[in-house]
């Protein structure tokens, strides 16, 4: 273990251990499987080792409990006992929801109409007010609002040291259930999932190389590279509507740019067969975010770490299996 020079002191390793430690109560230390064989290792080149983070085991459906724990539990009682606000189209309201439960406060959520009726279900299931908007630029407004009417906390889904330091945690359990890997890969959205994965890891093992996967679609931690800055796209588009921010934010993307020594893109095709791919080997039903780094390895990292010891993660999953053929479904057509 060793000290990563350009990362901030909050995401030091004293630190990212201290945030497990506060949100152990809360959340679940989810399973990490050497990949079985079947059609994902049949058409890997000879040699290459794939090793699994089975994070939509975590509570709420995904990892985005731990950052969101940490944030809360971060607060001072008084601020906290206001209540939380957030804007999500899904995992991240589920996610808030939890948290705001098991802390005994009040949370409300504004989620676009689009959004898929079951992730609307399980945030209300778990005592959230949800409200549904026409646009982001509403759910954004109407957060703000509430933020200054009633003195909630805004819980952002990405950006932020708190939020880091409770992803991270992700990394130091595989730190501990996997040998030690040559390759990491990472799905970004916001990248406070690759950033605290990222710097927990390059501390771990400071040799091993990590690529963020992003969609085609949705590349704005691409294009922030490209520009040295952060950007926002005037659309997104892709099936994995978690990876689908507008735009970067400061810290994330400060941190994504110290750990994340490359970013591939995948598309959405490549998305369905991974998903297809992981149901045939493993059973489980994932959403397309959940799928991105089993796409980026079948395809533009495939020939590239033939023969390494390589790590993916299943990052969550919120959807029934009727959203799971709908999706699936368009390819057919």
């Amino acid at each position: 273990m060793t000290e990563f020079p350009g990362l901030p002191l909050a995401l030091q390793l004293p630190e990212l251990i201290a945030a497990r430690q506060r949100v152990a109560p809360y959340v679940v230390t989810t399973p990490s499987i050497c990949w079985p064989q079947g059609s994902l290792v049949g058409v890997l080149p000879a040699g290459t080792e794939v090793w699994s983070k089975l994070e939509l085991f975590q509570q709420a459906g995904t990892f985005k409990p731990r950052g969101a724990m940490n944030v809360m539990l971060n607060l001072d009682p008084e601020v906290l006992g206001r209540g939380v606000t957030a804007v999500s189209a899904g995992n991240h309201a589920i996610a808030t929801a939890y948290c705001a439960a098991r802390l005994g406060v009040n949370a409300q959520v504004f989620m676009p109409k689009f959004a898929r009726a079951h992730r609307v279900a399980k945030a209300e299931a778990l005592g959230a007010r949800v409200v549904l908007c026409e646009t982001q630029t509403e759910m954004f407004e109407r957060a703000e609002a509430l933020q200054a009417k009633e003195g909630r906390t805004f819980i952002h889904p990405f950006e932020g040291p708190r939020t880091l330091q409770g992803t991270a945690g992700v990394g130091l359990e595989i730190g501990e259930q996997m040998p030690k890997l040559d390759v990491m890969l990472l799905p970004v959205g916001g990248g406070g999932l690759a950033g605290g994965v990222g710097a927990a890891l390059k501390q771990l093992w400071p040799n091993i190389l990590i690529y963020g996967v992003e969609p085609e679609g949705a590349n704005t931690m691409t294009m922030s590279f490209e520009q040295g800055q952060t950007v926002q796209r005037e659309s997104v588009s892709s099936i994995a509507d978690s990876l689908c921010p507008p735009k970067s934010e400061p810290f994330s993307f400060s941190v994504c740019r110290e750990v994340l020594d490359e970013i591939v893109l995948v598309d959405d095709a490549a998305l369905r067969t991974a998903m297809n791919l992981i149901l045939t080997d493993t059973q489980l039903v994932v959403e397309p975010a959940a799928a991105a780094t089993i796409a980026a390895l079948l395809g533009p990292l495939r020939d590239s770490l033939a023969g390494m010891r390589v790590g993916v993660i299943c990052c969550g999953t919120n959807m029934d299996f009727a959203d799971y053929l709908d999706i699936m479904a368009v390819a057919k057509k």
